[in-house]
Order: structure tokens, then C-alpha cells, then sequence
């Protein structure tokens, strides 16, 4: 029986831990563990790398995403836009400061938001939109940087799944007023602990950010206003420097993997065909852009068999979501119900992340598919 998890950080240790203990042991003889040298070289490069000006560290990516809104001024009884087939931290930093989530549906081919479905919702009290890259891929920037500059809106950028994506030649979270990312450790650059960052090119919104992330106060113990403790240690930072020298080998790695999924599911007749023939249907992948591959998340039949199938012949799989965030139960009071937004619903019944992480090789690629093959020959 194969032994192919989800994800394999322990592969990862194995080639680089020895530069990420070298790393550590610099910021522990210099014994500075808030801020410092470490997070401010991580914010240079990643500020850089992502086409932009200026990088914050944030405790988070989720507290990126809260941090982001409270630097535009959301207030209770906003509402900001977003889409409802993404991690909760999204809806929830809109939640958190009392402003409300509006949910647009997602495109079938690739999962991120519509922006078709966005104008319909802008309202007087529509204040941002929030896209999300989901797993790796850019949403239509351009179509939704339209609709917010006609209505004058905010746009902040969920790339949490998708540091290193481009659109058209421009890198995410370079796109939108700030662009937050996250640094949890299953992501594609991830630190071993929590971290994020915000990224953006308005020299005004770089300064509310870090005000914000260190409780407000400049000077120290002056506050200019209410901020709150997001601030990036320099521990992960010391690590995640070790980790960004390699993090563009390693998505061409992921991309090397998708492209060998996509042949293997098409030449074992499993992969959907234009006519939905087919019991597997295929992320999309638009020509516009680079996509990163945090997920590789196909839309199966019998979606839930098929996972346990897959576990219980030692293959990793997981479901990117089950449950979309208009049908949570804390958004209840938003007042949607089943069959809104049909696109998201159907995802999360179908929707199924295989693994994609750099350290697989062909012959673990092989046996995926053959496993998935022999599920539905079974059935």
C-alpha cells in the first residue's frame, strides 16, 4: 500500500534543515524576536517579488486580512464583497469588525469569484471587494479592478493560497490597494507557525498598516490609533528567508506535477471531456497567468467515497470546503439559503484536493490515478 500524504513537510525538513537551523540560531544569539533585521529583509524581497513597493508582516494571514480592512476604515454596517467558496478567515475579518459579508458566486472553471456576479451586489453601503486566488490561481483582475474603480471601491486581495501567481504579467497582491498573504505552514512558502503579510503600493495604506500591526503607537507608547498585536516574529522570518530561495523551484515543481496529473487522468479516460463524459473534471488553468498549485482540486463523483477509498489505500486527499461560508451557521442572520449560489454549492460536494506538494514524483503521481481508477471500476 502507498504511503502519499496530502502534504509531506517532514520531505521538505529533510532537504533545507540545516540552513533553517542556522537561520534560527542567528536570531537567537541576537536574542531579538519581535520585528527586527529578519522581517524587515522578508518584507524587502517579498514586497519585490510580488510587484510591490512595501510588505508588512503580519502575525497572520488572517490578521493580514483584518488588519487590511481596518486600514481602509471598514466600519460596522459596511458591507464588502467577496466569495463564499474560500477559507472562513475571509468572511470573518469582514465580520469581525461588524460589516457584512455579501457573497458573489464563484466561475465553474476555476473557482474564484465572478465578477459578473459582483456589480449586482454593490450597494451605498458597499465599501471593498475581496477576491480570492483560489489555490493558487489569479482571479479576472482586471475585470473586477473595472467594476471598483466605476463605484469607487476598495480592493483587497486574498492571495493566502497564491504567493508568486500572475495575471497578465503582474504578480498578485500587486493588483488590488493591498494584497494579504499567508505563511501557514502547508502553504507554498510556509513558516513553522503562523505568519502573513500585507503588500501594497500607496506609501499612505503601507503607513496605517504598520501602525495598525503594533498596536497604533508611533512613538512607542503614543498611540495615533487603535491597532492591534499583528506583528511577524522573527523566528518565522528567519525561516521563511531560508525557505524563499527555493520557493520558485518549487512551484515549477507543482506545476510540473499538475501537467503530469492532467496527462495521466486524460489517458486513463477518467478526465470530464466538454461534454462532462467523464467521472473526474480537471482544474482549470486560464492562459492569462501563472498558476502556483497550493491545491490541485479536481470535482469528482461520489466525491466523499472516493476520499475514504483513497485513505484507506494510503492516499492523502482532502475537501476544499464542504460547507461554503453563506450556509455557515454564524452567517445564518445574512439570511441566504441553499441554492444561492449554486456554482459554490456544487463545488463543495464535488470538489476534492489531491496531493501536489514539490518532493512527489512520477511513479506517486501514477499511483494516484491508478487508485482513483480503481475506485470507480469498483463502483
Amino acid at each position: 500500500m502507498p504511503n502519499i500524504p496530502l502534504v509531506n513537510l517532514k520531505a521538505q525538513y529533510k532537504a533545507i534543515g540545516e540552513e533553517i537551523a542556522e537561520s534560527i540560531n542567528q536570531v537567537l544569539e541576537a536574542q531579538q524576536f519581535i520585528l527586527g533585521p529578519q522581517v524587515e529583509d522578508l518584507e524587502i524581497k517579498i514586497a519585490h517579488y510580488s510587484h510591490c513597493q512595501y510588505g508588512i508582516g503580519m502575525s497572520s494571514g488572517t490578521d493580514a486580512l483584518l488588519c487590511a480592512l481596518m486600514a481602509i476604515g471598514i466600519q460596522p454596517g459596511d458591507e464588502v464583497i467577496t466569495t463564499p467558496y474560500t477559507f472562513f478567515a475571509t468572511a470573518g475579518a469582514i465580520a469581525r469588525l461588524g460589516a457584512r459579508p455579501v457573497f458573489a458566486d464563484v466561475i465553474e472553471d476555476t473557482l474564484n469569484i465572478d465578477p459578473q456576479q459582483i456589480e449586482p451586489l454593490i450597494t451605498r453601503k458597499t465599501k471593498a471587494i475581496i477576491p480570492v486566488h483560489f489555490a493558487g490561481q489569479a482571479a479576472d483582475m482586471e475585470a473586477i479592478l473595472r467594476i471598483a474603480q466605476r463605484r469607487h471601491l476598495y480592493v483587497i486581495e486574498d492571495a493566502c493560497q497564491a504567493i508568486g501567481a500572475d495575471y497578465k504579467g503582474k504578480r498578485v497582491g500587486s493588483w488590488g490597494d493591498i494584497g494579504c498573504f499567508s505563511f501557514f505552514p502547508t502553504k507554498n512558502l510556509g513558516g513553522y507557525g503562523d505568519g502573513g503579510m500585507a503588500t501594497t503600493n500607496n506609501p499612505h495604506l503601507a503607513e496605517r498598516l504598520r501602525l495598525l500591526r503594533n498596536h497604533g503607537h508611533q512613538p512607542k507608547y503614543y498611540h495615533q490609533i487603535v491597532g492591534g498585536n499583528f506583528r511577524l516574529d522573527a523566528l518565522q522570518a528567519a525561516i521563511l528567508l531560508v525557505k524563499f530561495k527555493y520557493l520558485e523551484n518549487w512551484i515549477e515543481a507543482r506545476n510540473t506535477h499538475a501537467r503530469t496529473y492532467h496527462q495521466l487522468f486524460h489517458k486513463s479516460g477518467l478526465a470530464a471531456d466538454a461534454q462532462q463524459t467523464g467521472k473526474v473534471k480537471l482544474p482549470a488553468e486560464r492562459r492569462s497567468g501563472r498558476h502556483v498549485y497550493h491545491l490541485y482540486v479536481i470535482q469528482a463523483d461520489q466525491r466523499d467515497e472516493l476520499k475514504t477509498y483513497l485513505h484507506q489505500n494510503g492516499i492523502g486527499a482532502e475537501i476544499y470546503y464542504p460547507v461554503p461560508l453563506h450556509l455557515q451557521g454564524c452567517f445564518k442572520h445574512l439570511g441566504y439559503k441553499l441554492g444561492d449560489l449554486p456554482v459554490s454549492e456544487r463545488a463543495a460536494r464535488r470538489s476534492l484536493a489531491l496531493p501536489i506538494y514539490p518532493e512527489l514524483n512520477d511513479q506517486m503521481l501514477l499511483e494516484i490515478v491508478e487508485t482513483i481508477g480503481e475506485f470507480y471500476r469498483s463502483t
